[in-house]
């Protein structure tokens, strides 16, 4: 036993071990998250610190894993579930199956990476005829009994048997209402025929009678929904392996709807949606977990109930305190009262908005409670990509007040401000959006068959639910504004509306919602830019400097857009020329120029030299000290085909196919630079940079040119090519400085044009067919790296060249950690990815152990 708990990521030691799928809470290490999934890792160490965590055991994901490539349960594992079975009846001292003391079981599932919400659950599990007695005498509540009978009926007949669950709900209602003078024993018989009636006419077969068959049939349906549609469309959106498995968690069950003080809830250590260093979340008094996390019922706040059961919440707040501390996390926690008695049923990192991960990222910094890059882990560029998105425009929301356009006051429960078109339907919503529509989604609830609307819409409002609920916590995973709770309307997805007293907003009309006040007003609402980075942010990003050693810079196309890259924390700027002079309208003056010359002997590009001067000499000025890298006009670029006229241009000039095929052209960028430098009166370094070098040769003509021309712009190369990548250490003696195209550089090592990896067709289908094993959008293909690493080699052996590398679109993690492992410490990005890009080189380090620095 002692070497299982020491392997870590799932390992196994000796072919006696490799044969065991079954841990008890006591016996897993929870280091093997990838073993015991996140839920069964968080309940083994909950039980290993002495904390409330009812006894379970946990099927390992191997058990998955073989179940997915054999397509039937291993050999031998029911009778591992049995035998810890039986030990949980010893630990419990209750009986399964049996009375007088019956034992019944939480059957949960428990993915390795969260997915909350996708996969499947059965509660109450163990009920037959004798324990069903048995619980309506120990618990003096024959509803109590009904209660538990009909709820385990509705979620085997729905996550077993493929039921709706809705019809079992429905037989049992009035049996339940009108309970009568009946005894438990004929209760339970009625409501038991009922239910089974109601499973056999919808599905055909029966709930078992006999629990050890109901705990096997849990069992493989937790297995089963590991590929279920929703749960595969989770993942594939977040990027989460197919190949992981799901562990399933069999835990002996608590009731909060076992009289008074009962209930359930889930507590977040500090305020998921601001950061506020406060417990945030809702009780129900009376209910069971699903009550709450499914958004059936709206709880009270937890501020609320504390005031009520103050001896209770302050236990809490003490196990909360605790927990944080020992996890170095803010946590999410699900937690039972049984009269009176505190359990945890669940303890996971906290799934937070950008606006509270940074917030309590700055707040760990400053009280020092963790390592630098620990503080920065759970920071993501994407939650700073959403912080830095449009809002609101001032004053938009109070004249819509004012106007009478408020409809409804729910809670917010993922921040964000969008308008869009009002639709009431998940299949709807992909269908407008794939259209070109933008849509909000507005359901009376949402479940997880609903995900594949909630990833198309911009927005997600339910009536009912709290801001623990399941489109509260998928949104905040999404990343999506969601308004829940909305009580006072009322949503029908059949009719197509949405009324709120006597006001109907028809599917298709605009609505505008606020995902932290929760306001939903009728029609659109003018947007702003985003606000500034905060004092929160600017300490993270500060701190993540410091910690890469990295050099950023951003791009740029005029004075203005200069300004807002260095305000968020740029070391200087990039930009292109043709890009330059396009947005200034002056690019298809030079294009009308050289088609009307068509001459290359006496051509004349001297008004092209001062245009040059007067567009640039701008941007020089507003980057002052500042590092300026310029780009020359490339007349092959792919992703100005159009605007360049290329077909007509390479007619009549070919020599604009290869880099330094009109000098000319060079000699006239060059100069237009230096009278810009020159007037701008900046300090700051400048270089042109010339696009698809590939050899030594075109990299010492690139030098006489700049010598020539006798100015203080140095020159450079961008290397687009896996040649020129190969031969960059003899370019490097030419050259102050190389840049590297990873986008360009990706798509020619698998033969597909650029532009193609900025889009999310045609590779989301090519990498989901499982064509390539690298998605190269996310990713460096392990073919570059090998290049990449001749270059930094290069690079180190001359340091007066520098070798900075060039990313287009949004900044991956994974591939800065991969640039920062090789060496490389300059880049440049999108003038919007400089604040994204400077949390994920910061977090690069500590990824994996660093290379040897370039400059």
């Amino acid at each position: 036993m002692s070497e299982l708990l020491h392997v870590g990521n799932g390992a196994r030691s000796g072919a006696l071990e490799a044969e065991r799928f079954v841990l008890a809470f006591g016996e897993a290490d929870h280091r093997q998250v990838r073993l015991l999934g996140g839920k069964g890792a968080g309940l083994a160490r909950l039980t290993a610190e002495g904390f409330p965590a009812p006894p379970g055991f946990i099927i390992t994901t191997d058990a998955c894993r073989s179940v997915t490539a054999t397509g039937t349960v291993p050999a031998g594992l029911f009778t591992e579930v049995l035998e810890h079975l039986t030990t949980l009846e010893r630990h419990t001292g209750k009986s399964f199956g049996a009375g007088p003391s019956p034992l019944l079981l939480s059957v949960r599932s428990g993915a390795p990476v969260s997915m909350p919400g996708m996969m499947d659950t059965v509660l109450n599990l163990g009920i037959n005829r004798e324990t069903a007695v048995a619980i309506a005498e120990a618990s003096g509540d024959r509803r109590f009994m009904a209660d538990v009978l009909v709820r385990f009926h509705r979620m085997y007949s729905e996550i077993v048997l493929g039921g709706s669950g809705e019809a079992v709900a429905e037989a049992a209602h009035e049996l339940v209402e009108h309970a009568g003078p009946r005894d438990a024993a004929e209760l339970h018989d009625e409501l038991w025929a009922a239910c089974q009636r109601a499973v056999l006419d919808e599905v055909g077969e029966e709930v078992p009678a006999e629990p050890r068959e109901q705990l096997r049939g849990a069992i493989e349906a937790v297995f089963r929904s590991w590929n279920n549609r929703r749960a595969v469309t989770y993942r594939d959106f977040h990027r989460i392996p197919h190949d992981l498995g799901t562990a399933v968690v069999v835990q002996s069950m608590v009731f909060g709807n076992l009289g008074s003080p009962s209930g359930s809830g889930v507590v977040f250590t500090r305020n998921p949606v601001t950061g506020d260093p406060q417990l945030y979340g809702e009780y129900l008094e009376g209910g069971q977990g699903e009550d709450v996390v499914a958004g059936t019922a709206t709880p009270e706040q937890i501020a609320y109930a504390a005031r009520r059961l103050p001896v209770l919440f302050d236990e809490l707040r003490s196990q909360c305190g605790r927990l944080e501390a020992l996890y170095g996390d803010v946590l999410d926690i699900e937690f039972t009262v049984e009269r009176g008695r505190l359990y945890l049923l669940q303890v996971r990192s906290a799934k937070r908005t950008p606006e509270a991960a940074i917030r309590i990222a700055a707040d760990f910094l400053r009280e020092a409670r963790l390592p630098r890059s620990d503080a920065l882990a759970p920071v993501t560029a994407a939650q700073i990509r959403q912080l830095e998105r449009p809002q609101f425009a001032d004053g938009a929301v109070s004249a819509a007040r004012a106007a009478g356009r408020l409809l409804t006051t729910g809670v917010g429960a993922s921040p964000g401000q969008v308008s869009g078109t009002l639709v009431l339907d998940p299949d709807r919503a992909v269908k407008r959006v794939v259209h070109g529509e933008e849509v909000i989604l507005a359901r009376p609830i949402t479940s997880p068959v609903d995900l594949h609307g909630m990833i198309a819409s911009r927005g997600i409002v339910t009536a009912t639910g709290g801001a623990t609920s399941h489109a509260a916590v998928v949104a905040r995973a999404l990343a999506k504004p969601c308004v829940v709770g909305c009580g006072e309307a009322t949503i029908e997805p059949d009719q197509g509306r949405l009324s709120v007293g006597g006001r109907v907003i028809a599917e298709g009309e605009t609505i505008s919602i606020d995902g932290l006040s929760g306001e939903v007003f009728a029609g659109a609402l003018p947007m702003t830019a985003p606000a500034a980075a905060n004092p929160d942010l600017s300490l993270l990003l500060g701190e993540a400097d410091r910690l890469a050693g990295c050099r950023i810079m951003g791009r740029v196309t005029t004075p203005e857009h200069v300004a807002t890259v260095l305000d968020r924390g740029a070391t200087g700027v990039v930009t292109s020329v043709d890009d330059v002079l396009a947005t200034t309208g002056h690019l298809n003056e030079l294009i009308d120029s050289l088609l009307a010359q068509r001459d290359l002997d006496t051509l004349d590009l001297t008004r092209m030299e001062a245009g040059i001067a007067e567009v640039f000499e701008p941007i020089l000025r507003a980057a002052g000290a500042a590092e300026v890298g310029v780009r020359a006009i490339d007349f092959q670029a792919d992703e100005a085909r159009e605007l360049m006229q290329q077909t007509q241009l390479l007619t009549f000039y070919p020599q604009l196919s290869v880099p330094v095929g009109m000098p000319a052209l060079l000699r006239a960028q060059l100069a237009g630079l230096i009278t810009a430098a020159k007037r701008s009166g900046g300090g700051g370094r400048v270089h042109l940079a010339v696009r698809h070098v590939s050899d030594p040769r075109e990299a010492r003509a690139l030098r006489e040119l700049s010598r020539q021309a006798e100015g203080r712009v140095q020159v450079g190369t961008y290397l687009t090519s896996p040649r020129g990548a190969l031969l960059s250490a003899g370019i490097a003696e030419e050259s102050d400085v190389i840049w590297l195209e990873v986008r360009v550089m990706q798509a020619a090592m698998f033969g597909i044009p650029p532009r193609q990896l900025l889009t999310q067709r045609p590779l989301d289908d090519y990498v989901k067919r499982g064509l390539i094993d690298t998605d190269p959008r996310h990713a460096i293909d392990p073919t570059l790296h090998g290049i990449l690493t001749a270059v930094a080699t290069a690079a180190a052996e001359h340091p007066r060249c520098e070798v900075g590398m060039r990313l287009s679109g949004p900044v991956s993690e994974e591939i800065a950690a991969t640039l920062y492992r090789i060496g490389f410490r300059l880049f440049a990005v999108d003038g919007d990815e400089v604040r994204p890009a400077r949390l994920a080189f910061g977090k690069a380090p500590s990824t994996e152990p660093a290379a040897s620095g370039v400059a």
